[in-house]
């Protein structure tokens, strides 16, 4: 293990991911959302023009920043578009999370990686633990309904592009259930995290 555990977060979307990210925060752990950080690489003007060379204006909202429902209509129907962005996208985020992961303070107690793509782009390797969110179909249906608006078939379609979630759960360190409440989520969180700091640190 490095000498600030680097943990990766996983697991099927609306599984809620997010709160165990915010429960590893208040542990006082820095966490890196991948999703957040490739939005914030689309905003990039060179990244914004490279959109519109392939696609055209249509990308672009009034504003003039990209649109990324539009964007999203484009790649989660055409695997090959979806390919493209992701070799634009993912040298970026890359090295903004390395970077990010340079400059901690070494007295950090720990780096999360919360990347829906983390073994398909091989974060994986970076990580000392990992942990599985795991969550009830209805249930995360129920919250991608109320959160972001999408129907099943929404969630479906998305998840059928990832790893099956039985291959993730297999490969992760650590199951953290979110079938409860949040207190029985903190507490799970908890004690994962703990035993993560119990390990000896890694030399190589």
């Amino acid at each position: 293990m490095s000498a600030i555990p680097v943990i990766g977060l996983v697991g099927g979307i609306g599984s809620g991911k997010s709160a165990v990210g915010e429960i590893l925060a208040e542990l006082g752990c820095v966490v890196s959302n991948s999703d957040r950080v490739a939005h914030e690489c689309l905003e990039e003007p060179s990244v914004v023009t490279m959109l519109v060379t392939r696609w055209g204006d249509r990308v672009l909202s009034i504003s003039g920043s990209p649109d990324r429902s539009v964007i999203a209509s484009i790649v989660f129907t055409d695997d090959a578009e979806r390919t493209w962005l992701e070799s634009v996208l993912h040298p970026m985020v890359n090295h903004r999370r390395r970077a990010a992961f340079e400059s901690l303070d070494p007295n950090t107690p720990g780096f999360v990686i919360d990347a829906p793509l983390l073994f398909e782009a091989g974060i994986d390797s970076e990580c000392d633990a990992i942990f599985f969110v795991d969550a009830p179909l209805d249930q995360r249906l129920k919250r991608v309904v109320t959160s972001r608006g999408w129907s099943e078939e929404n969630l479906m379609a998305r998840e059928a592009r990832q790893m099956p979630l039985k291959e993730k759960r297999a490969r992760a360190t650590d199951l953290i259930s979110n079938d409860g409440s949040i207190e029985d989520l903190r507490s799970l969180v908890v004690n994962a995290f703990e035993r993560i700091r119990g390990l000896p640190p890694r030399t190589t």
